[in-house]
């Protein structure tokens, strides 16, 4: 088992059988709890919310999460693993390390995705410079980040090629307004070191938008899930409904539907430099109460017997009868 191995079961305080919903559920509330946004500590929060993300990404998507139960019950496998994922001396084909892209080195082994871009050059003893690989690497950036911009602060070791020695190299990243989810950031010769000379490759960081207890992303728009009561569906109504940059005062329609998309233009993610903006959409949920008391039956019982819908159903379950 890797010396670094991380437990995301007791992350998201779950049991290893949880289900997709129950997941969900604790992620949400445990993401509420430590959003760096609302939490009073904001360092041991935003570590926590890293945390909290990652082992949602892994437990969430069930590629992931069964080759995490695999490895978890094989600490010998590494099967799939990129070894080059990590940096360390006592090991030549572990060349680079990362601090501050928001991943664990656990993560970034087996579940990056992330390594040697192929348009950097394998390096041989050949006595011409050679230019160093380019890295990839996830980066994990919040909605707000996406929204707003930001600066981060990235540490990177690397393995000398020529010299076999480990050099670590402290940088800013710039995040721009606007950064969607799988784009590509890139940071030029913050790659492999060269070759005998030779100039070093390039660093690519792919960012993931890191899950929100309330928002999701899809390019530059935003969705929201509403959970609504079935009487302000068919009714209609006005709520107050969060967005990235303030909340906004939304009109439900009457007659309404249990996953119906409501648009409101220009409240997403920045789309470049013209100043236009993505979409926010709210999804309607119609939630039915699980537990009703004697009062609220009757008036159920009441609306069944009054209800024109119900009448329709009565009369065409009585004609195909007769």
């Amino acid at each position: 088992m890797p010396s670094d191995f991380k437990d995301y079961y007791t992350t998201l305080g779950v049991a290893r059988d949880a289900s997709a919903v129950d997941i969900k559920q604790a992620f949400r509330k445990l993401a509420r709890e430590h959003h760096p946004d609302v939490a009073k500590d904001k360092f041991t929060a935003d570590e926590r919310f890293k945390a909290i993300n990652e082992a949602n990404e892994v437990l969430s998507d069930p590629v992931k999460r069964k080759k995490y139960d695999q490895l978890s019950a094989n600490p010998k496998m590494d099967e799939g693993a990129p070894h080059h994922a990590h940096y360390s001396q006592d090991a030549p084909d572990q060349r680079f390390h990362f601090d501050g892209t928001g991943f664990s080195d656990f993560f970034e082994q087996y579940f990056s995705g992330g390594g040697f871009n192929p348009r950097g050059q394998t390096h041989t003893r050949a006595s011409n410079a050679q230019r160093g690989n380019d890295i990839e690497s996830g980066f994990l950036v919040t909605l707000d980040e996406a929204m707003h911009g930001t600066v981060r602060s990235v540490s990177l070791q690397t393995l000398n090629p020529q010299t076999g020695q480990g050099e670590t190299r402290n940088f800013k990243v710039r995040i721009p307004p606007g950064a969607t989810n799988g784009r590509r950031i890139r940071v030029p010769g913050h790659g492999e070191l060269g070759y005998n000379g030779g100039s070093a490759g390039d660093l690519f960081l792919r960012v993931r938008h890191a899950a929100h207890p309330d928002f999701t992303s899809r390019d530059a728009d935003i969705y929201h899930e509403l959970d609504i009561a079935p009487w302000e569906a068919v009714l209609g109504t006005t709520v107050t409904v969060p967005t990235l940059d303030g909340s906004i005062r939304l009109r439900i329609p009457a007659n309404s539907e249990n996953g119906q998309k409501l648009r409101v233009r220009g409240r997403g993610l920045p789309k470049g430099k013209g100043g236009s903006r993505g979409d926010f959409f709210v999804i309607l949920q119609v939630q039915f109460p699980k537990n009703i008391s004697s009062d609220e039956r009757a008036l159920w019982e009441q609306l069944r017997d009054r209800s024109t819908l119900f009448r329709r159903q009565n009369q065409t379950e009585t004609s195909t009868t007769s």
